[in-house]
């Protein structure tokens, strides 16, 4: 007889510590929920990898670990299971949360043996994460660097603006001067951050053939070409143009239930507000600057829709080209100058 063995941990990630928990499946039976805790360092990693062993956990296959996006804090692990080969799924912590039910109590250790359980549960419909990438989340925490210079460099410069409206003359040159060295410097980081974001894509294959395709599409700019590659980790998980609408919160979705509940179309709140907010800006441009989406604007608020939802059918026709040309590798075509 051949005895099949699958496991399942369940890992809870903070930033000084982690939980984990591992459930052996023998011949499609349970068994008991291994516990323990491990410093969120590399030499807490080594002792998480002989705590594996020690309960003759395979690296293969025939595990599968479960944990929550927290960031930043979960890439020791991420690594680890890269590197040893150990399927990770890398989760959206609303939706495994939600998968709960409705749960009573919490802590690390809970938390841990409900994503052991979850990974037990769901293991059949569960994609694994790909593997760690290092050039990849260089790119993220120089696009994640680039966003918060550029809004503390905004912030800086409204503020100044706004005290030259209420200050008189001499005290305004003061203020503006005191401030000089510190938006120029931000300005100048911005930079050194962008020439690097450049050379990332220039020096990667796969990010080069991908950013060149995204260029391709009329409304997309050099930011949200890198923010799409690097928020999509470079497309790997191949999402189709609805999944992505979705993940950037410009879906429409029917809100309807019997006869009580008759609701307009609506997108969902949750999403990432960053790619929505760069969609946003891709769209505006294209209402304003392009013949077909001019057209396509105009004639929609003739027939009396709303710009908002006008607004958001175009930032769904961008999601969903930008879906279109990754999958076939192929760069965007503009049938409708040709029709012209």
């Amino acid at each position: 007889m051949i005895v099949s063995t699958n496991f399942f941990i369940g890992i809870d990630v903070s930033k000084p510590y982690f939980d984990v928990s591992l459930m052996a499946v023998v011949n499609h039976v349970k068994q008991g929920i291994e516990t323990s805790q491990f410093d969120n360092t590399a030499a807490g990693i080594k002792l998480f990898e002989k705590w594996l062993k020690s309960h003759k956990t395979t690296f293969n296959q025939n595990a599968l670990v479960v944990i929550e996006n927290t960031g930043i804090y979960h890439r020791l692990i991420w690594a680890f299971c890269s590197e040893k080969h150990l399927p990770i799924h890398i989760g959206n912590a609303a939706h495994i949360k939600w998968s709960f039910g409705i749960a009573r109590g919490k802590n690390d250790k809970i938390d841990s043996m409900r994503l052991c359980n979850y990974a037990s549960k769901e293991a059949d419909s569960l994609k694994a994460t790909a593997t760690l990438d290092p050039e990849l989340l260089h790119l993220k925490d120089f696009i994640s660097a680039r966003t918060k210079l550029l809004k503390q460099k905004s912030s800086l410069s409204v503020s100044v603006k706004e005290l030259g409206n209420v200050n008189g003359k001499e005290h305004q040159k003061l203020i503006e001067k005191a401030l000089k060295n510190a938006i120029d410097g931000i300005a100048k980081s911005i930079k050194n951050i962008e020439d690097q974001i450049k050379r990332i894509i220039a020096e990667n294959q796969g990010f080069k053939q991908n950013y060149k395709l995204l260029m391709s599409i009329p409304g997309i700019g050099h930011v949200t070409a890198v923010y799409l590659i690097g928020c999509t980790a470079n497309f790997a998980g191949q999402p189709s143009g609805k999944e992505l609408a979705c993940y950037a919160g410009v879906a429409p979705f029917e809100h309807s239930s019997g006869i009580s509940i008759k609701g307009k179309t609506r997108v969902h709140r949750m999403a990432n507000k960053e790619l929505k907010r760069l969609l946003h800006m891709c769209a505006l441009s294209l209402i304003q600057h392009n013949a077909e989406f001019k057209t396509y604007y105009n004639r929609k608020k003739d027939e009396g829709k709303h710009s908002m939802s006008i607004i958001n059918a175009v930032r769904n026709k961008i999601a969903l080209r930008v879906a279109a040309v990754i999958k076939n590798q192929a760069s965007y075509k503009n049938n409708y100058n040709m029709a012209a």
